[in-house]
């Protein structure tokens, strides 16, 4: 198959036909800047992938997935495409359908553009880009691994095993030398020599380890036991759990500042997320927010974070000064999955 995403008199020809067909005007990006782009998440409830606007403050696009359902995301590094794995229709570990697709999604165009199909159900989830080889790293849950894929011909690099079942969620460090993923069911974090594309070895976090995060320093690997109000801390560089922050409820999704002195994380039972000073290692303060809250993003600049919150079909913006909420945006239904695609 041509590719489409090679070709930048086809990308030009699919604006055009937009404005032909009368469907909504394409986006308008503008030169890199830190403060400027789009939020994608990933409307589990509606099998699409919504596209806001955080100055506007609104979800001007969605864009169907066709297929069920996608609940991670990830933008290319140029902002160009959105890449979203067809999960299934359950969760993690539970019988449901298992998915095989992966769907590229011209963000500017607003439609499907390609699709990596693995050939069978392999589930998969969470969709990083490497910091220095730009390659697609992709969890498969059913193989029990990490899936490396070159973004431009989409095809499958190699795999990477994990050693657990239910890899469910990757985190990837800022030198893209190591990678780490969250095995759901046995509560392991599994480290992976991303250069020579090996296991190293897993470590014992607690009870069903989910969403997963390294500091900006690459020093530290966050992930929340499932069954304690506690967040692990995994010094990267002996592979060992060195302590446990106490949470105030059961900890989710977490993303670190820029300047690498916070850690953000939601808390969806207790809708709120919590602020950890990285430092102290200790909860300093933490904000209400919808119901649910599912996944952190922070914009490049550090200025604004933004929470999807599942049950109220919303993402709320903090102000990382103050700590407060200062929009409500409203998405689709189940919003989870976010990702940031910076302007161009």
């Amino acid at each position: 198959m041509f590719n489409q995403r090679l070709s930048g008199l086809l990308a030009t020809s699919l604006l055009l036909a937009g404005f032909l067909t009368g469907c909504k005007a394409p986006i308008t990006f503008t030169k890199q800047d830190p403060s400027r782009g789009y939020l994608l998440v990933c409307n589990k409830g509606d099998h699409s992938l919504g596209i806001i606007d955080v100055e506007a403050g609104k979800q001007i696009a969605t864009v169907e997935e066709e297929g069920i359902t996608g609940h991670e995301v990830i933008a290319s590094p140029d902002g160009r495409f959105a890449y979203v794995p067809i999960f299934g229709n359950a969760g993690v570990g539970k019988p449901g359908t298992d998915g095989s697709l992966i769907r590229v999604i011209d963000i500017a165009a607003r439609k499907i553009v390609d699709t990596v199909d693995f050939g069978k159900g392999v589930r998969p989830h969470c969709a990083m880009i490497g910091p220095k080889d730009n390659l697609l790293y992709v969890t498969t849950e059913l193989e029990n691994a990490v899936t490396v894929i070159d973004p431009l011909s989409l095809q499958i690099v190699t795999t990477i095993p994990t050693g657990q079942p239910e890899s469910h969620m990757l985190a990837i460090s800022h030198d893209g030398k190591r990678g780490y993923t969250s095995n759901v069911g046995p509560g392991t974090v599994s480290v992976l020599d991303l250069e020579h594309r090996q296991l190293l070895t897993t470590i014992q976090v607690g009870g069903g380890a989910q969403r997963i995060c390294v500091s900006r320093d690459d020093r530290w690997v966050f992930t929340s036991d499932q069954t304690k109000p506690r967040l692990a801390v995994i010094e990267t560089k002996s592979k060992t759990l060195k302590q446990w922050i106490d949470l105030p409820g059961i900890g989710y999704g977490a993303v670190t500042t820029p300047d690498g002195r916070w850690l953000m994380i939601a808390l969806p039972g207790a809708d709120k997320v919590a602020v950890v000073d990285l430092n102290a290692m200790k909860v300093t303060s933490t904000v209400a927010v919808p119901h649910a809250p599912q996944m952190l993003v922070i914009r490049p600049d550090g200025r604004e974070a933004y929470v999807s919150c599942d049950a109220s079909k919303q993402v709320a913006v903090i102000n990382t000064t103050d700590w407060q909420v200062t929009k409500l945006i409203d998405a689709g239904r189940g919003a989870d999955g976010l990702a940031w695609a910076p302007a161009h």
